[in-house]
C-alpha cells in the first residue's frame, strides 16, 4: 500500500485545515491535500493512502468542466510537468495532491445542495416534515429522491458542528447579492454534477460548496464534488427506504461508532483493513467518474 502524507513539508503555511494545508503565494494560494481523515469532527491519527491525490485531481477534473459556466479559483493541479511555474520548489511527494488557485476572500458559510432525503436532512424531516425550514410532502422515505434539489446553507465551523441556517440568515451574513449568487451557483453546479455522475453510475445525494469573493464576484473555491464533500451512492445498489451504501469514508465512521470511542477522548488509530476499504472507495469513485486510474 502507498505511503501516507499527513504533514506537507513546506514552511510557513498560512492555514492548516482538517485535510488541507494552504500556502500564500501572493495573488495565489497553493492548496495541498494531505491524506489526513476526519470523522465525527475529529482528525484521526491514521491517514488514508492517496486520498489527497483523489481530492485534488478530482476537484481539478470538475473545475475544468465548469470553468466556462461558474467562475472559480482553479488554475492547475501541480505535477511533474508544470511545477516549475511555481515561485517555490515543490518536493515530488506533493505532485498530484497540490492545486494552484487564485486567492479570494472566503464567505463564511457552507452551501449545501440536497437531491435526496438522507443524513441530517432525513432526521430533520422526521421531526418537522421539512428540511432547514423548507416544507416537504408527507410520506417520504429515507433516501427518497426529491422533486427539486434544495439549497440548505450552514455556518462554517473550523471546529465542531456546522449549524443549519435559513436563506434569510445567509443573506444577513453575506448580503442579498452574494447570497443569491451562492444559491444559484450551488444548485447549478450540483444539478450539472449529479447528471454527469449518474451517467457514470454514481448518485450524488448531496454535496457542499464554499464560495469566496474575487474582484467583487462570487466564485467557487475549495474542493468540488469529491468523496469528502459529497455523499456518493452506487446507482446500481440504490434502494430507497433506508440508508444507502456510500462511496466515501463510511467504513471509518462505522468502525469509529462501533469502537466505543466517545467525543472528548483521544482519537484511536484506524485498523489496516478499514484503511484499505476506505482507500478502495476513494479510488473507485475517481475511476468511475473520470474513466481513468490515478497516475502512478
Amino acid at each position: 500500500m502507498a505511503a501516507t502524507l499527513l504533514e506537507s513539508p513546506l514552511p510557513n503555511a498560512s492555514h492548516r485545515g482538517k485535510v488541507r494545508d494552504l500556502y500564500d503565494l501572493g495573488d495565489h494560494l497553493l492548496v495541498v491535500a494531505t491524506d489526513r481523515v476526519s470523522a465525527m469532527d475529529v482528525v484521526l491519527p491514521t491517514g488514508i493512502p492517496r486520498k489527497g491525490e483523489v481530492l485534488t485531481r478530482l476537484s481539478g477534473w470538475w473545475f475544468e468542466r465548469i470553468n466556462d459556466v461558474v467562475p472559480n479559483h482553479f488554475v492547475m493541479v501541480v505535477d511533474q510537468t508544470n511545477h516549475h511555474a511555481l515561485p517555490i520548489d515543490l518536493p515530488p511527494e506533493l505532485f498530484g495532491r497540490s492545486m494552484l488557485v487564485r486567492k479570494a476572500h472566503r464567505l463564511d458559510a457552507e452551501c449545501v445542495a440536497r437531491g435526496y432525503l438522507s443524513g441530517s436532512a432525513w432526521k430533520d424531516y422526521q421531526q418537522t416534515s421539512a428540511i432547514s425550514g423548507l416544507p416537504l410532502p408527507p410520506g417520504l422515505k429515507e433516501s427518497d429522491e426529491l422533486i427539486d434539489a434544495l439549497f440548505t446553507p450552514t455556518t462554517k465551523a473550523d471546529q465542531g458542528h456546522d449549524e443549519s441556517i435559513s436563506f434569510e440568515q445567509l443573506a444577513d451574513l453575506v448580503g442579498d447579492e452574494y447570497a443569491n449568487a451562492m444559491r444559484l451557483r450551488t444548485l447549478a453546479v450540483y444539478n450539472y454534477g449529479r447528471a454527469v455522475a449518474r451517467d457514470r453510475g454514481i448518485i450524488i445525494a448531496d454535496t457542499k460548496f464554499e464560495f469566496g469573493v474575487l474582484n467583487e464576484e462570487v466564485i467557487l473555491i475549495d474542493e468540488i464534488l469529491t468523496p469528502d464533500s459529497s455523499r456518493f451512492w452506487p446507482a446500481d445498489r440504490y434502494r430507497p427506504g433506508g440508508p444507502q451504501e456510500s462511496l466515501d469514508k463510511q467504513p471509518i465512521r462505522d468502525w469509529l461508532a462501533a469502537s466505543g470511542w466517545q467525543d472528548g477522548q483521544s482519537p484511536p488509530a484506524i485498523p489496516a483493513d478499514v484503511v484499505e476499504a476506505t482507500t478502495e472507495r476513494y479510488m473507485r469513485v475517481y475511476r468511475m467518474l473520470t474513466g481513468a486510474d490515478l497516475p502512478e
